[in-house]
């Protein structure tokens, strides 16, 4: 490789000359050379002088949007996916080190629900079709999805969910309401789990199926935070349809595909920079330590000079790195095109502990700071001028206390954890073997 910038590491689109033989050394100098050749200057500058609070300084999220589909043609946003699904083909091991690249300049994957949620899926139970129409779309971004598992009446306990599909021919009619429905507002498609067998026990009546979001008969509503941001929505389905091609597993065997995103989607929220768990910048725990140094350069009580917040600030830290560790297990399945197993509950107990903890620290750091602060929206009306006047850190703090529900309370995968890696008996179910028609609900 003599010329680094030649079409030994790209093609014309942009995609990178290696394969899964490639040695390790010359993947770590393609990816060197793509990300000199793609990613813009001023963004490289900005890394190379201040990390990722500098890069934000110059990227707006408008900028890294418009750009990303350099990004989604390059394979590297799946690199251990097969080239004809949008990745590279490479080894875990490898991709890491092509990750730690792109880490440098802060270039995060778009699309989470899609990679982590729905690819989990496609990849263990599609078929070949399938995996081939809807994998790339979602790796370049062009097709964003979301998650319908949740009801109002079936949260912690998904399987007892009551939206109908109905098979009508080569197509399925389905209505129902679903909630806690995550950037539903934006979502292309959304994977969707409805009973289609109510005569028979609950988790063996569910049918698996990926569902067109912009149809007739979807109707999606928004639901505000208590920081007047808007994540959550949810949706009222009204006969829309589902063509057969896009079922997911067998009829009835949704409940084993919906285990694959369910994993998925714990190993998400446990992960570093989603699901709020690194709301306050970058590492959650570095981002203190720099506001506890801003502090005591103030001379303010309570920051870095303080032993006490050294010592908190060392645990949290500590606690971060093992959390990292752990989920790095379940990436390299997730990567390898396995579907993470229940110990992708593990982050998720402990990542919800403790990004709760970390936000909480943030706002003890920045004490009245944090219950009292000057708007250039005083007056002025509506949630989201509210949102946009509080502190950064007390917004991470207020979103932090969903982070024990969403993706499954910590109830609920602690129950995971003892029965599926502990070996504990089960919890007793009076109504586990009855039909779901029989079956109490809320």
């Amino acid at each position: 490789m003599t010329n680094p910038r030649t079409s030994h590491i790209t093609g014309d689109d942009g995609l990178l000359a290696v394969t899964a033989d490639t040695p390790a050394d010359e993947v770590v100098a393609a990816v060197k050379a793509w990300i000199e050749e793609y990613v813009p200057v001023s963004w490289r500058d900005a890394a190379d002088r201040g990390g990722a609070a500098a890069i934000r300084e110059v990227r707006s999220r408008g900028d890294y949007e418009a750009w990303y589909p350099v990004f989604g043609r390059s394979g590297l946003v799946a690199p251990t996916w097969p080239v004809e699904y949008g990745g590279l083909g490479l080894e875990p091991a490898v991709a890491r080190l092509g990750d730690a690249e792109l880490a440098k300049y802060n270039l995060g994957r778009l699309n989470p629900l899609g990679l982590n949620n729905a690819a989990a899926a496609i990849i263990a139970y599609g078929t070949e079709e399938q995996k081939r129409r809807f994998l790339p779309p979602i790796v370049r971004n062009e097709e964003v999805w979301c998650q319908l598992f949740s009801e109002p009446g079936a949260g912690s306990d998904i399987a007892s969910l009551a939206c109908r599909a109905e098979r009508d021919g080569d197509e399925w009619i389905v209505s129902g309401q679903k909630v806690w429905t995550t950037w539903g507002f934006a979502a292309h498609y959304g994977v969707l789990v409805a009973r289609t067998d109510p005569d028979v026990p609950k988790r063996k009546g569910l049918t698996y199926f990926l569902i067109d979001m912009k149809q007739p008969g979807v109707d999606v509503r928004e639901l505000r935070h208590i920081t007047g941001e808007v994540d959550f929505c949810e949706v009222f389905l009204d006969g829309a349809r589902v063509p057969d091609f896009n079922r997911l597993g067998d009829v009835g065997d949704g409940w084993r595909v919906a285990n694959a995103t369910l994993s998925g989607e714990r190993q998400m929220v446990a992960g570093a920079g989603s699901g709020g768990v690194d709301r306050i910048g970058g590492s959650g725990v570095s981002r203190l330590i720099r506001l506890a140094k801003e502090i005591s350069a103030q001379g303010r009580g309570g920051g870095w000079d303080d032993p006490k917040v050294r010592n908190d600030l060392m645990k949290l830290y500590s606690e971060e790195r093992i959390r990292s560790y752990t989920n790095q297990r379940v990436r390299a399945m997730l990567k390898s095109g396995r579907p993470p197993g229940p110990e992708s509950s593990i982050g998720k107990v402990h990542g919800a502990s403790l990004n709760m903890r970390v936000q909480l620290m943030a706002t003890d750091l920045l004490g009245a700071h944090a219950t009292a602060w000057e708007s250039e929206h005083a007056g002025e009306p509506g949630p989201v001028a509210y949102a946009e006047s509080l502190p950064y850190e007390v917004q991470g703090m207020l979103r932090s206390r969903a982070n024990s529900i969403e993706g499954g309370t910590t109830e609920v995968n602690k129950n995971i954890l003892g029965e599926r890696v502990l070996g504990l008996p089960r919890e007793p179910d009076p109504y586990r073997d009855a039909a779901w028609k029989d079956t109490p609900r809320s």
